[in-house]
């Protein structure tokens, strides 16, 4: 299963590729898309228009995206959003299913405790990946969030399985927990 890992930002938007055979991760492709100063309307399109190319050139079979952190500053959360917005859009124009994972959920899957700094996912990447050198922070961050999903798609996967039979003695799984 190829896995792409989003995380977005206004001015650079990470990317991550990996393949998950089993229980091993293998390092596919990374890199930023970087927007150049100019209209908001501009730059989602370039982010829109990037993150499709992406998936046209490496064909994943499912993407993650971190979820939008809320600042002190709303608007710099609200524009983050909208950067957010359009690289799902993209993922979902062409058909690919979106996970959504917290910082601090990517953070503890990574290095496996939430509050790690940002050189230390950049590490853990760099050894779960077996990479010459440390990715760039915004590569590692999406790396980090394909490797969140790869780490969390088995326990949905048995998660959904379970779902009818809860259901039916009215009860539901809600973020990993169970609600009754």
């Amino acid at each position: 299963m190829k896995i792409l890992g989003i995380d977005p930002g206004l001015r650079t938007t990470g990317f991550g590729l990996i393949e998950k055979q089993g229980q091993k991760i293998f390092y596919l492709a990374s890199g930023t898309v970087k927007t150049v100063d100019g209209t908001l309307p501009d730059r989602l399109k370039t982010i829109f228009s990037s993150v499709a190319e992406i998936v046209e050139r490496y064909r994943p079979d499912c993407s993650a995206v971190e979820i939008v952190f809320v600042n002190v500053n709303p608007q710099s959360t609200l524009l983050l959003g909208q950067a957010r917005g359009a690289a799902i859009c993209a993922l979902v124009n062409a058909n690919l299913p979106v996970a959504e994972y917290t910082a601090l959920q990517v953070k503890q899957g990574v290095v496996g405790h939430g509050k790690a700094k940002k050189e230390q996912v950049q590490e853990m990447v760099q050894r779960l990946l077996q990479l010459p050198s440390l990715p760039g922070p915004d590569a590692a961050d999406a790396l980090g969030v394909a490797i969140c999903h790869a780490h969390s798609v088995d326990s949905l996967s048995a998660l959904s399985k379970l779902a009818p039979g809860l259901a039916k003695r009215g009860m539901r799984v809600k973020a990993g927990r169970l609600i009754g």
